[in-house]
């Protein structure tokens, strides 16, 4: 029997993900609690969070009104099933939830993560196509460098090769538009590129090789965020939503992460002004303190599956936690705790100094380029030569030790505070970068 990876008790059990094990293993980094901006380590150390835990505690950690109406849901209902049954605050927040995405965009499905939302949103626009009679209409198109989650057909439609290359041929009649970054002609951009609309345009030569009768619909994130914050070229998805319609192809934006404030608007889809026919999102839908995910559907696209559905059971698609009532009662008051202290106000009004003080780390030791969107930020390293994503992974060890949690995918920092954060914090986390950059070979 092989040795065991680590020799202090209690760490062997839990296989984490993504995640270098053996390396965490060695020398463990724990989190033991957290409140507002920071996480607390075992010993009491406050850590800046800088990254809203992965993306998703959009209103800061342990919220008063967020712990109580999980506290409150606990002891009168547990759980409900909504298999032919339900509960009255699913019905709640799904009506809450449609108040906030584009108009029509008022019909919301639910499911328990991002990745259970983009594999929703796949088999929604399939059975759409297939019900209105385009049933050839089969294919989907995702870009290279996405991230849509890790169930097959996000992976499938998601353009991130480690997340791909060990899992067989995953879904077939899958195509991919290229992605969006392009360092030489954008490098060092202040929000939107000037360079790159044009890369919308090669769904045009992928419906010149597959035909648009077997294409149902393509899925972008509006700002590629796992993947390392890419940002789409000014006028890109204007281009890419008249080749949808052009086309008859369905346009899914997956909002996973720029849903909820974090480009200082309910949704990316209102920051852009480009109205897709499905939007995918999780995360920040609950602040991160009970799973969840969602899809908010066209009401042409829902009706249509209804009105002409063959069966009693219109879309035999759903999860046993679909609309489960402590996310529902997290999700409610999570929007309460937006809109009472006005979150996404608040980022809008705070993006030009984020943007100013992130790019103020320009000449810092390493950096080759920074790109920012609302409260988003990329800090992309120079690799170290043969050995890429060390520097990156060597600089968040330095800064969680230095009191400061950061994001790294690949040799680029990621940020993405809470949207509660103040420019007092923007500085420190400013600071503390350029001192841990600085020390790194």
């Amino acid at each position: 029997m092989p040795d065991k990876i680590n020799s202090q008790p209690g760490l062997d059990a839990f296989w984490m993900p993504f995640t270098a094990n053996r390396r965490f293993k060695r020398e463990p980094r724990l989190l033991a609690r957290a409140e507002g901006m920071h996480y607390y380590d075992q010993a009491g150390r406050p850590i800046l969070d800088a990254t809203a835990g992965l993306w998703c505690v959009n209103a800061g950690h342990a919220r008063p009104k967020i712990i109580e109406a999980v506290r409150r849901q606990v002891a009168e209902l547990d759980y409900a099933p909504s298999f032919n049954l339900s509960h009255p605050i699913a019905f709640e927040f799904a009506s809450r939830v449609a108040e906030l995405t584009p108009e029509r965009m008022d019909r919301i499905f639910f499911a328990n993560s991002g990745s259970e939302a983009v594999d929703s949103a796949l088999k929604i626009a399939l059975a759409y196509q297939r019900v209105r009679g385009q049933g050839t209409r089969t294919r989907l198109i995702g870009r290279a460098r996405g991230y849509h989650g890790v169930g097959f057909g996000g992976i499938s439609v998601g353009g991130i090769v480690k997340n791909r290359m060990y899992f067989g041929t995953l879904l077939t009649g899958v195509d991919h538009l290229p992605h969006t970054h392009d360092i030489k002609r954008n490098a060092f951009s202040h929000g939107m590129p000037e360079h790159g609309a044009e890369l919308a345009d090669a769904l045009e030569d992928i419906v010149a090789l597959h035909d648009a009768s077997t294409i149902a619909a393509v899925i972008v994130e509006p700002v590629a965020g796992s993947t390392g914050v890419l940002l789409p070229p000014k006028g890109y998805l204007e281009r890419l939503r008249a080749l949808c319609d052009k086309h008859g192809i369905l346009l899914i934006f997956d909002e996973v992460i720029t849903g909820f404030g974090r480009l200082g608007a309910p949704f990316a889809a209102e920051y852009f002004g480009v109205r897709p026919d499905i939007i995918t999102m999780a995360k920040g839908l609950t602040n991160g303190s009970v799973p969840m995910g969602a899809v908010a559907v066209d009401r042409r696209i829902h009706d249509t599956i209804l009105e002409k559905a063959d069966s009693p059971i219109e879309l035999f698609h759903g999860y046993t936690y679909s609309g489960h009532p402590l996310a529902c009662a997290a999700g409610i008051a999570t929007l309460d705790t937006y809109k009472e202290e006005k979150l996404f106000e608040h980022a809008a009004a705070l993006s030009p100094y984020w943007q100013e003080a992130m790019h103020s780390l320009r000449d810092a030791h390493h950096v080759i380029d920074i790109r920012n969107l609302g409260l988003i930020v990329c800090i992309e390293l120079e690799p170290r030569p043969g050995k890429p994503t060390e520097r990156a992974l060597e600089a968040f060890e330095a800064a969680f030790d230095a009191g400061l949690l950061i994001r790294v995918t690949s040799d680029i920092i990621a940020l993405s505070p809470p949207l509660i954060v103040q420019k007092p914090e923007i500085d420190k986390m400013v600071e503390m970068l350029r001192t841990v950059l600085a020390k790194i070979d």
